[in-house]
């Protein structure tokens, strides 16, 4: 699975949790760019992006993420 193809699946999530589509998800995107992504709804997009991807994240790199390009990597190294 290429980059833009992950992006596409974690925007989904992100849609689906957020219910609206007006943000711009790059690899520096982060909680204070996007309306609606808090602490709640944080959790509700990575449990979102798990079942989408088929992964569990580990607590450390739960921790270690940032920005939605530190998530990428971390889908990556799961995949």
């Amino acid at each position: 699975m290429n980059k833009e193809e992950i992006f596409s699946k974690i925007k989904e999530a992100f849609i689906t949790v957020l219910e609206h589509d007006n943000f711009q998800l790059k690899e520096e995107t982060t909680a204070e760019d996007v309306d609606g992504w808090e602490s709640i709804t944080h959790m509700m997009i990575i449990t979102e992006i798990e079942k989408s991807f088929g992964i569990k994240f580990k607590l450390m790199d739960l921790m270690n993420m940032n920005n939605v390009g530190d998530l990428v990597r971390t889908i990556e190294a799961e995949l």
